[in-house]
């Protein structure tokens, strides 16, 4: 048969390649983006009640009520925005396809997206496959920060959307008040939607998260994407949701029904009862910000030198004053040699940029850490 690929150079993604390699080497795994420490007993145990209550059929589409009315509660505690349930929360299948859904919903073919780099792999693939056209515009190394003059030179009359990411993987760092503010301006000016990753909203250190639905004005242009599985440790189980205007919904919507048409019932009706006690995530940034800093007590006395990590569980290492090989080799010699993979930075970019860098998760027990270590400070 003869096909035609939409997506020629797009292999099996890194996360994949990198977590089979450490398996095959019995490597320690810190690439993949996973927890490996227990779910909540109570959450599982509410999965569990609403499965032998008989929720085990189709949910609605948007999601269930309970869920997408505790959803708008937490967001006018946590943002002081008042949403429409009804109308503006979408239940997903995780925030990668609340992505998909947005982008396949709202872009049309030669819309243009801007899409800043370092970036999630699923960024761009997503605006191809609905005939967009991404725009890559570099944050600036090594504080990964956004040229906000580069950002406005860079939209002509086909752009139409700017895709931003904070907390930022896979740098940790995230956005001000300031970018923010100017991100208004500049959507208000251009007419643009704007697609914020929030998904590592919980877990950000010794600052404040600046969500787009924070800010009246862009917020009535914008769409905040979410995730379940960042928050409460359940990534296999694939459920997000996003939050945006009447309008904006309505268009994720069609694209969404067609997709996946609605996510997993029993799991959406434990998270509702499970979310009624703010206890269950207002404090997870603590949890989260002691194993950053346990990873880096671990990285003390190695010749890696740690980035700034300000949200997101990820912290990146640069190796410069180890060795001249480019990221990936360096990962692969890694993960083969000392049984420790990690994922290269440069597959984030576009083109390929090497800055000499590789992401850890530390979202991992103080042993699986503490052995990371100790072939980190062996690497010279």
């Amino acid at each position: 048969m003869n096909l035609t690929s939409r997506l020629p150079e797009i292999g099996t993604s890194i996360f994949a390649v990198m977590s089979k390699m450490a398996n095959e080497e019995g490597a320690i795994n810190l690439s993949q983006g996973f927890p490996d420490f227990p779910v909540s007993e109570n959450l599982i145990e509410l999965v569990n009640k609403y499965m032998r209550e008989g929720h085990n059929q189709y949910a609605p589409m948007p999601g269930v009520p309970a869920l997408r009315n505790r959803i708008a509660e937490v967001v006018k505690s946590t943002y002081g925005r008042d949403v429409n349930p009804e109308t503006e929360v979408t239940v997903t299948a995780g925030g990668t396809q609340a992505i998909f859904a947005a982008i396949a919903g709202l872009i049309g073919a030669g819309d243009e997206v801007i899409i800043f780099d370092p970036s999630y792999d699923c960024y761009d693939p997503a605006v191809r496959l609905n005939g967009g056209v991404p725009i890559h515009i570099d944050l600036i190394p090594p504080t990964f920060a956004i040229d906000w003059g580069e950002v406005k030179s860079r939209i002509t009359e086909r752009t139409r959307m700017i895709m931003i990411n904070t907390p930022h993987n896979p740098s940790g760092v995230v956005l001000e008040e300031q970018d923010l503010r100017k991100l208004e301006k500049i959507a208000e000016e251009h007419d643009l939607i704007v697609l914020s990753d929030e998904v590592y909203e919980r877990i950000i250190f010794g600052k404040v998260h600046n969500s787009v639905l924070k800010f009246p004005l862009l917020a009535k242009r914008s769409l905040a994407v979410f995730s379940f599985g960042k928050t409460f440790h359940t990534t296999g189980w694939k459920v997000g949701y996003v939050i945006a205007p009447e309008s904006i919904s309505k268009e994720i919507r069609k694209a969404h029904q067609f997709i996946t048409f609605s996510v997993n019932t029993p799991v959406q009706l434990a998270l509702a009862e499970y979310m009624s006690d703010p206890e269950n995530f207002l404090h997870l940034y603590e949890f989260y910000q002691a194993k950053r800093d346990f990873f880096l007590e671990q990285v003390k006395g190695s010749a890696f030198e740690p980035m700034g990590c300000l949200g997101s569980y990820f912290q990146l290492l640069s190796y410069k004053n180890i060795s001249d090989r480019n990221d990936c080799d360096m990962a692969e010699w890694m993960t083969r040699k000392h049984k420790l993979a990690s994922i290269p930075v440069s597959v984030f970019y576009n083109d390929g940029s090497d800055h000499k860098l590789l992401r850890f998760c530390f979202a991992k027990g103080e042993d699986t850490m503490r052995r990371a270590g100790e072939v980190l400070r062996s690497i010279k």
